[in-house]
Order: structure tokens, then sequence, then C-alpha cells
């Protein structure tokens, strides 16, 4: 009998699709300033860039008129063009630090280096940081908002040590500078005694460069290094959404393929059972129509009772697809009439020995309905895979804690049916493990089929089974 009896598969699980909706521009939020540079970051780059060079020219001005008037002041030769070669040198700086700003996002260990580089060539050709100071100030913002903290803090260490050395040595004209000199050339006219070769040196004016040029670099790192977190927590709010999304639709799939399998069951309960016995009391209809026409009329009106039976149990399975209510259940029977069943099968050509089919079930509905569902599984295969079986046994056996369904058949004389979907043997099995129970099934040593089935059962309520 293959029906239920044979190697079984599992269909696979069907994909879940990855819910993406929300992106870390809807968790970052923000003004729609903030928006437009999340969605488009190279408005930023070209802001910074066109920003730093408006200050470099701007810069230019001052630090043209602050080298006009140190050299008034005798600190460089009169006939010197210092000014020329600190504003080209400054403007210089400036124009190519911006330039290098417009790629930090792509390349921020790259830009910070040749942006250190140029700083110290401005401080040794002219004595100047300029704004490349700042510019090393957005390149580390850079870095701090790319790279992991290790490598921000090296190359924090690395930039401030070597410009802060450069400009202790070299520079000449710092933001102190441009403040106390800027306008002396427009004075009184003076003449010093003597023109130096070089400013003089004074550590106050140097550590005050020193300070602005700290305290830039670490407002870069810091603000680079804020934004990286919101950015990491942006990112991780989204894989959180993202994955409680995942999860949400596998529940739904799971909900969706246990409905199936349900459906799925009852359907083959009504349709395979009721219509075998319909098919079966058909065919003795037909047989005996001649020779015995109150036996063909007899199985006539059992047929109809069966398609009845059947059509009520259909509707109230195909229920449970509708629109879902306050009182929305699936109609299920509660009343259990094994003996009827029993009975039915008989009618059906099956020569069925029935022992305990009165015994008092338990209350539980679950357990009489699974009682009722494994029998009629069990007689329907003997009647479409064992046609012609000489005995077929149904025992009913209550215990204390368990009821046990055993139905024994001696095997056909006549082909089957043919294979069939392995839902009967499932189904069975699937009852019994929702008690707590099982079922065994197989061929018998001396041949025909064996079905025994073992439900617990208590008349405590909450008691596990």
């Amino acid at each position: 009998m293959p029906t239920g009896r044979g190697p079984l598969t599992r269909a696979g699980a069907p994909g879940v699709p990855d819910a993406a909706a929300l992106t870390e521009a809807q968790v970052s939020g923000g003004s729609p300033v903030a928006r437009l540079v999340h969605a488009r970051p190279w408005v930023m780059d070209v802001t910074v860039a066109v920003l730093m060079l408006l200050v470099g020219l701007v810069g230019a001005v001052f630090a043209w008129e602050a080298a006009a008037g140190a050299r008034s002041l005798g600190l460089y030769p009169r006939d010197s063009l210092v000014e020329r070669t600190v504003t080209a040198t400054w403007l210089a700086g400036a124009s190519g630090g911006a330039a290098l700003l417009l790629l930090r996002r792509a390349w921020p260990l790259a830009v910070t280096a040749l942006l250190t580089v140029a700083s110290l060539a401005s401080l040794l050709v002219a004595g100047v940081l300029g704004v490349l100071g700042a510019c090393l100030a957005c390149a580390l913002y850079s870095v701090a908002a790319a790279r992991e903290p290790r490598t921000t803090w090296w190359t924090f260490g690395g930039v401030l040590v070597v410009v802060t050395a450069a400009l202790w040595s070299w520079q000449d004209l710092g933001l102190i500078e441009v403040v106390a000199w800027f306008g002396a050339a427009t004075g009184s006219v003076w003449e010093p005694d003597t023109y130096l070769a070089q400013p003089l040196f004074s550590p106050a004016r140097r550590m005050g460069s020193v300070l602005l040029l700290h305290a830039l670099l670490l407002l870069g790192v810091a603000v680079g290094s804020a934004a990286r977190a919101r950015r990491l927590h942006a990112q991780d709010l989204v894989e959180r959404y993202r994955a409680l999304a995942r999860e949400r639709d596998q529940s739904a799939a799971l909900a969706r393929a246990a409905e199936r399998a349900h459906i799925a069951r009852e359907m083959h309960d009504v349709v395979a059972h009721n219509v075998s016995v319909m098919v079966s009391l058909a065919d003795g209809a037909d047989a005996a129509f001649e020779r015995a026409p109150a036996q063909s009329r007899d199985a006539v009106r059992q047929i109809a009772r069966t398609g009845r039976a059947a059509l009520a149990d259909m509707q109230g399975v195909l229920g449970a697809l509708g629109p879902a209510g306050d009182d929305d259940r699936r109609a299920e029977p509660t009343e259990v009439d094994l003996p009827t069943l029993v009975a039915r099968f008989g009618d059906a050509g099956v020569p069925v020995r029935a022992t305990g089919l009165d015994a008092e079930l338990p209350d539980d509905t679950s357990v009489r309905l699974a009682v009722l569902r494994i029998l009629s599984e069990a007689l329907t295969n003997v009647l479409r895979h064992a046609p012609g079986s000489p005995a077929v046994e149904v025992c009913v056996r209550r215990t204390p804690t368990t009821v046990e369904v055993e139905v024994l058949d001696a095997g056909g004389t006549r082909p089957g049916d043919g294979g069939g979907t392995g839902r009967g043997l499932v189904g069975m099995r699937e009852r019994a493990a929702l008690l707590g129970g099982h079922v065994d099934a197989g061929p018998r040593p001396g041949g025909g089929w064996r079905v025994h089935a073992v439900l617990p059962w208590s008349d405590e309520e909450g008691d596990d089974r």
C-alpha cells in the first residue's frame, strides 16, 4: 500500500525577501540641508574647498600688509621682496589645499599626507602656514569619519608632531604677527638702525600658533569621530530593522505554510476518505443494479449521505480561507461516531471486524478528533491500496493515560489505486505528535499492513501529555 507508506520528501521552504525599506538617511533625519549633503556628498566637498579658497584669498591681503609692516619695522631688509614671497606662497597653499580637499572623501590618508608636505614646503619657503592648517583639520575630519580610531590617532599624532616641529622652527608670520604688524607700513616713517636678516625668534608668538594649530587638528578629529559614530549608529539601526523585518517575514511565511499544511491535511482527510468510500459504493451499486435493486438503492443513498457529509466538511475547511472575524474558528467535528465510520467502510466492501468502538473516549476534543481522523485514514488506505483484503481488524483501547488505535489488514488480493501523495501518514503522525503521542505504520511480517497510534490524555486540566 504505497500511500502514506513510502519514503517521504520535504519541500524546501520558500525564500524570504529581505525588507530594506529603511535607509541611513531616514534614520539620520536632520534638516533639508543635511539630507541634501547625505544624498550628494560632493556638495559638501565643493563647499569646503570653496570656503578654504575664499579664506585664503582674504588672508593673502592681510599677509601682504603684515609682511610689508614687518619690513618697514626693520625685521626684513628694505629691498627684500618678502611681501611677494609670502603672498604667492599663501595663495599657492590656499589653492593647492582647496584642490586636495576635493579628493579627501575618496583618499583621506593620501590627501592628509600631501597637505602635510605642502605645509612643510610653505613654512620652509616663506615662513607662513596660511590656511593649510585649516585644510589639515578638514583632512583629519575625513580620516576620522572613514577609518578606525587606531588609524585616526596614529595619523593625527604624525601630522601634529611633524607640522608642530616645522612651525616652531620656520614660521615667521603667524596669526599673532599678522594682527600685530598689519598696517605698520602705512604709519609714520621710521628708519631702523639695523635691518635683521630674519625676524626675531619669539617663543610666545610661536606658542600661540602651535596652540591654534593643535586646536584646529583636534577639532577636526573630534567632529570626524562624532560623524563616524552617528553613521555607525544609523547603520546598526538599519541592520536591526532589516533583521526584524526578515524575522517578521519568516514568521509570516511559517504561519502561511502551517495554515496550508493544515488545510491540505483536512482536505486530504475529507476528499480522500469520503470519495474513496463513495467510489466503492458506486461500484457496488452498479454491480448490484440488475440482480439486487434494493441493495443498489441502499448504496446510492449511502453515497448521497457520504457526499453531504463530505460537502459539509469541505465547507468547514474552506471557511478558514475566508476573511477572519471576531468569532472565526475552524469548523471541526466534536461528535465522534466510530461505529458509523466503520460501518460506512463496511458498506464500501471492507470486511471490518472491530472491537472497542463503544469505548468511552476522553472529553478532550483534540484527542477525539485525532482518533476519528487516524482510524478513517487507516481504513481509507485499506480501501484504496489493499482491495479485496480478506480480513481487516480494528481495535480501539482506552487506558488511564492513553487511547490506542490499531488497524490490521491481511493485504490486498487485487491491484490498488496506485501511488499516493504521502500526506496520509504525515497527517496521522502530525496529529499524534501535537498531542504528545506517536504513530507506527509498516508492513506486517506475515503480509499486510499495521497502523498503531498511541495518543496520551489526562483528566486534569493543564497537565502535559
